[in-house]
């Protein structure tokens, strides 16, 4: 691929039917990601998501969208212990949802786990960089690849996942001219989210861009405030069930 004459993907996270539904024209990939563990349920970080949520949530995508790529993360614990494992996982996803690819962390550590799963017929996405699930090990969310040593240790985990045969890289948090040189370096698609605006696509968490919390990331642009516009509406119906001015007549049945 080549970030500047190909027209860039466009991939952004989804977890409901209805969300899926209002992205899926405008969208090449929805990714149904482990982020919803904070997203939806609240939770400190993905870490503790589970098989069952990322099942549950990839199917309700899957139902809500017909024309993107849908995705689906294989959450901590599910894959690193061997290929095998991995295989588990990803197979149990594909059959319960539906979905066309899993996505996973890590780089040339998960490069034999990726040979394993393309090679029996499952599509993978790699993540490279600032990678969440290992948060607790990185030492927290910060941008990587700010010294030669990380910075190399990043092109080389995006090459050994494209050399295991992922088809798309997701290269998060790391500084542009690294983002840049990953994207350079390897033959499959760079999917950047805090990267460079040269890498093949883009992926931002959907509740991000539009503005439904206070606090994101630095790499995030708000494209709405749904926040505010949410509190407007909900702040308006309570006012009006309180003077009793909802329901109206227009919202009640009356006898013919």
């Amino acid at each position: 691929q080549d970030g500047v004459t190909q027209e860039p993907v466009v991939m952004l996270t989804a977890y409901t039917a209805r969300m899926a539904q209002l992205l899926d024209q405008h969208c090449d990939i929805l990714l149904v990601g482990d982020s919803l563990g904070q997203v939806i349920y609240g939770l400190p970080s993905s870490v503790p998501v589970t098989m069952d949520m990322m099942a549950a949530h990839g199917a309700a995508v899957v139902r809500g969208s017909y024309h993107s790529m849908v995705v689906v993360d294989m959450p901590f614990g599910a894959y690193e212990q061997s290929p095998q494992q991995a295989y588990e996982s990803a197979s149990r996803l594909l059959k319960e949802t539906g979905c066309a690819a899993v996505k996973l962390e890590g780089g040339e550590v998960m490069a034999e786990t990726v040979h394993f799963l393309v090679n029996r017929g499952i599509p993978v996405v790699g993540h490279v960089g600032l990678t969440p699930q290992a948060v607790n090990v990185l030492g927290g969310y910060m941008a990587r690849g700010r010294n030669d040593a990380e910075a190399e240790k990043i092109v080389a985990d995006a090459k050994a996942l494209d050399e295991a045969g992922a088809f798309a890289v997701v290269v998060e948090g790391v500084v542009e001219p690294i983002a840049i040189a990953v994207t350079e370096a390897i033959s499959c698609v760079s999917i950047g989210i805090g990267g460079s605006a040269q890498c093949d696509g883009q992926v931002l968490v959907t509740e991000d861009l539009l503005g439904m919390f206070e606090r994101v990331p630095r790499f995030v642009k708000r494209y709405e405030d749904m926040a505010g516009t949410i509190e407007k509406a909900v702040s308006t119906y309570a006012s009006e069930v309180r003077s009793r001015a909802f329901p109206g007549v227009e919202q009640t049945y009356q006898p013919r």
